[in-house]
Order: C-alpha cells, then sequence, then structure tokens
C-alpha cells in the first residue's frame, strides 16, 4: 500500500531518504505530513530502523527508555492529535491511525522493518500488517489485544472521551493513572507518575476525545493473527488489568511463531514501567532475527 501526497516539513532533512529502502538515513527528529496529518518524530541509535508505536493517550516519550537497542535505530512517533503531532480534526480510527502510520513509513522510506506497538499502537499495527504484511520483518505487541471493545469497555472508552470533554484532558491523570502503572509504582516512583502524567496532559482534546472513540469502535483483529508470517514477541506486564495475561495467551496461539514474554511488577505501561526488562526480552528476541 502507498499512501499518496506525502510531503516532509523542513524539520526532515533531505538525507533522510537518500539511504535506500534497506537501510535508509534517518534525521534524528522530524515531522511528516502524510493523511492529512503532521506526525512528530524522533530517532536514536545506529543500525536497522526499528519503529516504536505508543498507546492512549500518550505520545512517543513513553519509550523514552528503550531507545538504545544495540544494532538498531529506533524511531518513536507521536500518533496525529497527541504530543508534537498534528490531526486534522476529532475524527479517529484504529484503521486511518494504520494507513497514517504506513505513509509514515512511506516517507521515510521503511521497508522489511520491526514495528512495535503499546496497546492502542499494538492495535493499530496489527491493521497495519493486515494491509501491508509484506513491509515488515517482525513485529512486537506490547501489551494489546486483538479483541474488539465489548460492551463495558466500549462504555469505558466512550466515558472517558466524555470526561476529556466535558473537564479537559488533565482530568484523565488520575483516571488512567491507576491502569498504566501499578500499586507499587505509584507509591514509590513519584517520577514515573509525573511522567506518564506529562504524557497525558500534552495530548489535545481532539486526539484525547478521537482516540477514546476509536479504541471505543476498534476492529476486531482476531482475523488477522493467524496470517501473521513474520517473527513476533508478544511482551506484557504480569499486572496489566487492561490487556491481561489471558489475553496476550490467546494471541501467543493464534500467531504462528510468536514468542511471549511475560514482566513482572508491570502494568500497562510495562516497556516504561519495567524498562530494563523489557529491553533485555526485545534484545534477546532480536537477536534471533539475525
Amino acid at each position: 500500500m502507498r499512501i499518496p501526497l506525502l510531503t516532509l516539513t523542513a524539520m526532515l532533512c533531505s538525507a533522510a531518504l537518500a539511504g535506500g529502502a534497506e537501510n535508509p538515513t534517518i534525521a534524528d527528529r522530524g515531522t511528516v505530513n502524510v493523511n492529512g496529518s503532521t506526525v512528530f518524530y524522533k530517532a536514536t541509535g545506529s543500525g536497522e530502523p526499528l519503529l516504536l508505536i505508543h498507546g492512549y493517550p500518550l505520545n512517543g516519550e513513553l519509550f523514552k527508555n528503550n531507545r538504545m537497542l544495540p544494532g538498531y535505530r529506533v524511531i518513536t512517533v507521536d500518533l496525529p492529535g497527541f504530543g508534537q503531532s498534528r490531526a486534522p480534526g476529532r475524527e479517529a480510527s484504529i484503521e486511518n491511525y494504520a494507513a497514517t502510520m504506513l505513509g509514515f513509513m512511506d516517507a521515510l522510506n521503511l521497508n522489511n522493518i520491526v514495528v512495535g506497538g503499546m496497546s492502542m499502537g499494538g492495535m493499530t499495527l496489527l491493521q497495519m500488517y493486515k494491509t501491508a504484511p509484506e513491509r515488515f520483518k517482525g513485529l512486537v505487541l506490547i501489551d494489546t489485544t486483538a479483541d474488539p471493545a465489548g460492551v463495558a469497555e466500549k462504555a469505558m472508552w466512550m466515558g472517558t472521551g466524555q470526561q476529556a470533554q466535558e473537564k479537559g484532558v488533565a482530568s484523565l491523570v488520575n483516571l488512567l493513572m491507576p491502569r498504566m502503572l501499578t500499586a507499587e509504582s505509584r507509591m514509590k516512583m513519584p517520577n514515573q507518575v509525573a511522567h506518564l502524567g506529562s504524557l497525558i496532559e500534552q495530548a489535545s482534546l481532539d486526539g484525547a476525545v478521537g482516540a477514546a472513540m476509536a479504541l471505543a469502535n476498534r476492529p476486531d483483529a482476531n482475523p488477522v493473527l493467524g496470517t501473521i508470517r513474520v517473527p513476533t514477541l508478544i511482551l506484557a506486564g504480569v499486572e496489566d488489568n487492561v490487556t491481561p495475561a489471558e489475553l496476550q495467551l490467546k494471541m501467543q496461539g493464534q500467531i504462528a511463531n510468536s514468542r511471549l514474554v511475560m514482566i513482572p511488577g508491570a502494568g500497562h505501561a510495562a516497556t516504561f514501567e519495567k524498562a530494563m526488562a523489557v529491553n533485555a526480552a526485545m534484545r534477546a528476541w532480536l537477536a534471533s532475527l539475525r
């Protein structure tokens, strides 16, 4: 799939497209205009590109402690309406995020790469794979699910969007933090609470409301799982109360050549809460791809 009418802003140096399809040179940071949105990214390290997509209602700084993976140029993005990215309006869907991210990959000439997604980012990644499986060398599904929202979860996400609308995006911090981090981390690691809280507060109102509706109405991605033909790492916190272990085991059972790693002492934001353990799991799995 190719998304037409891509333009790069001045922040993206012209050298970003000069390296070729398999190992492009990517600027340390930039913005890409794609699919009606302006998408901000950062890139760290050197080697093969590895793209990471955050969850709701965070941004690429969720992965601030996951950027140093030897042999990889780790690229983190802000989805439209979050962090430093801009969305054209409030309408949003998981399918549209997927089209935007595939367009982003087009703009940076990224092909046959490993892509990871946390929560909503993982749902987006499954739709990306459904559309263009040939673009991927491997998948990393982090604290996510292929299931559509059930009745109770759909109501919860609609309520989250309504709260953002009525009380402001900052009001979501106290609502969502118990889902992001374990009680122990919330008590003993105020720096983690402060960082994730700041990411939530950076979300635009359109982004927070639109993405909540996208989560409520997300497609059933279970049919995609059996079609996955690339190595897949499934990572999740043992104490994740949003996408619990049962959902991770279900995905592992449906994805051939998949590896499941459960992270002790971590909640839904395992990639941040227990970054060292997540990085170790990713390094070991990435080594198996070489």
